[in-house]
């Protein structure tokens, strides 16, 4: 299975003896899989089927899947309810009466807006339900197409990702050069410090003055820091040339990108390191967003 991601949307449509119906399923990121369904009067058969056919193909997100019924005419158009429209005209118009009398300002309403209501148009729900079978059948359909609208997106998500471990390891790589850069000046001007403090007291401690240099330079070395990025993108790499979901493991690697980070940055204490740092944060931030959306 490629790489996909949480998010997707997709519709598939159906028309049988009169009766029209559309299918909508989308999802959205999610810590797991939850599928939520709007299902007509007389399509209730029809939500055992879609669970059992959901998490066959999907392992996380949330799933809204929303079945439509329309009675169809004899052109295959949709059909008015005219009882329905033209009850809502005639309560209008007295809402419009009172309010205007009472000195409101009405906004008229377009056809437009009231074509978009679902009420004004006649459900089918008092045909043959030979319709329910029908639309059972393209279930499977339902689900793939949103199945291949999330790898699409998936592709998608693979490329903008690629391309920001390439830039998270140019920037570990820059960070590398600028730790060993500061090493050298900093090196040298600590030693300057010690000789010149031996040189005007008597009580400092050779032993003890090269022990906290010692010290000094641990807490300010980020090679271990600096290893352990490079092995975080060895391993980002590995995961996106996994064929399965890797959102959760590569939820856990983008933590671990982020600590080492901020680690570097801490312990930077170098203009240049630091802004390296904080570019390198920047592009891990940026990478966590796209990784919310794999499954």
């Amino acid at each position: 299975m490629a790489l996909q991601s949480m998010t997707g949307f997709a519709t598939v449509s159906g028309q049988l003896d009169g009766v029209g119906w559309a299918w909508e399923i989308r999802s959205v990121n999610g810590r797991g899989l939850d599928v939520r369904l709007r299902l007509p009067e007389g399509g209730e058969t029809l939500e055992p089927v879609i669970r059992a056919a959901v998490p066959k193909r999907l392992v996380r997100g949330n799933v809204s899947l929303n079945l439509k019924l329309s009675r169809m005419g004899d052109d295959g158009t949709p059909v008015l309810n005219h009882d329905n429209l033209a009850a809502v005209i005639d309560a209008a118009a007295q809402a419009c009466t009172i309010a205007e009398a009472n000195g409101l300002d009405v906004q008229p309403t377009s056809v437009g807006e009231l074509l978009s209501q679902k009420w004004v148009w006649d459900t089918g729900q008092a045909a043959n339900q030979g319709w329910v079978e029908a639309a059972k059948k393209q279930v499977p359909e339902v689900v793939e197409m949103l199945v291949n609208a999330r790898r699409a997106e998936g592709l998608a998500i693979l490329s903008i990702l690629s391309a920001q471990v390439d830039t998270a390891e140019k920037l570990s790589k820059d960070a590398r050069a600028s730790s060993d850069a500061r090493n050298a000046r900093t090196g040298g001007i600590l030693r300057e410090k010690v000789l010149a403090l031996l040189e005007i007291t008597d009580l400092a401690d050779e032993d003890r003055l090269a022990q906290e240099l010692a010290l000094l330079a641990v807490k300010a070395d980020v090679t271990e820091e600096l290893d352990r990025l490079d092995a975080h993108i060895v391993a980002a790499r590995a995961l996106l040339a996994e064929k399965g979901p890797i959102g959760r493991k590569f939820d856990f690697l983008m933590q671990e990108f982020n600590r080492e980070a901020n680690t570097l940055c801490s312990k930077s204490n170098d203009t240049g390191l630091t802004t390296i740092g904080l570019e390198l944060k920047v592009v891990i931030d940026q990478m966590r967003e796209q990784v919310q959306n794999l499954e």
